[in-house]
């Protein structure tokens, strides 16, 4: 492909032809505002040097409580002092004594329980399209593409951060999200593998310490205590009322 003339890339360059355009040997871009991870060496790999915002992210992951909450603490702790955090389906009730040992705002974090994954996505789907709250995780195990993409579509609607917690067997499997990451168990941490992302292919697996983590305690633990807060009014299953526990 012949390059082009320096008078024409300079041409386009100023009237943003080319801001956008993404070269597959960098890391992009692009026009998605990013929140930092809290974790500067995830920060180093990740487009944009964050978290991106209003897009489907997904975490892979081979069992629940490898550290993946902890992963995400430092941005969920941070929005929960302004905004709603909405826990969709989580495998286990929210670990109050974790929240806030992870200086989360409890007042702050709605947990919702579907009974079928047909209700998780619909509730999802509608505080996606709310924009109302700061960031949404689901937890689902089977999803079909055509949900993936209602999703990444309603997600692209608001300013609103969205983690999909998925099983580590679908990382082979197409998806429209931009940023993709396998978590793994490691002493002291979590070893995070980039499967997609905007930019060049990353080979080896990416060790983050989590020295906050408490001993013997999860975010996510049906032993203890769990947040027993008001039912939120605006968001409704379609067949049983979306409940914050």
């Amino acid at each position: 492909m012949p390059c082009l003339e320096p008078n024409l890339s300079n041409t386009l360059t100023q009237y943003g032809v080319l801001r956008d355009v993404w070269h597959a040997s960098e890391l992009g871009r692009g026009s998605a505002h990013t929140v930092s991870s809290g974790h500067s060496s995830l920060d180093a790999i990740l487009p944009g040097n964050g978290w991106p915002q209003s897009t489907l992210t997904e975490l892979l992951i081979k069992q629940s409580g490898i550290g993946e909450m902890h992963l995400l603490g430092p941005v969920i702790a941070q929005l929960s002092r302004h905004s709603r955090i909405v826990l969709v389906s989580p495998p286990y009730p929210p670990n109050s004594a974790a929240c806030k040992f992870m200086d989360l705002n409890c007042e702050n974090l709605l947990w919702i329980r579907a009974l079928s994954t047909a209700d998780a996505l619909w509730s999802t789907e509608q505080v996606l399209r709310n924009g109302s709250c700061g960031a949404v995780l689901l937890w689902q195990t089977n999803i079909r593409d055509e949900a993936l993409r209602r999703l990444n579509l309603a997600a692209q609607t608001t300013e609103t951060f969205f983690w999909l917690v998925r099983p580590m067997s679908a990382a082979a499997d197409a998806s429209p999200a931009p940023l993709r990451l396998a978590l793994h168990p490691a002493a002291g941490g979590i070893a995070t593998h980039i499967i997609k992302r905007r930019g060049p292919h990353h080979e080896a697996p990416l060790f983050i310490p989590l020295a906050g983590m408490p001993a013997r305690q999860r975010f996510l633990d049906d032993q203890n205590a769990v947040l027993v807060q008001r039912t939120p009014a605006t968001v409704t299953s379609r067949m049983h009322q979306a409940s914050l526990v």
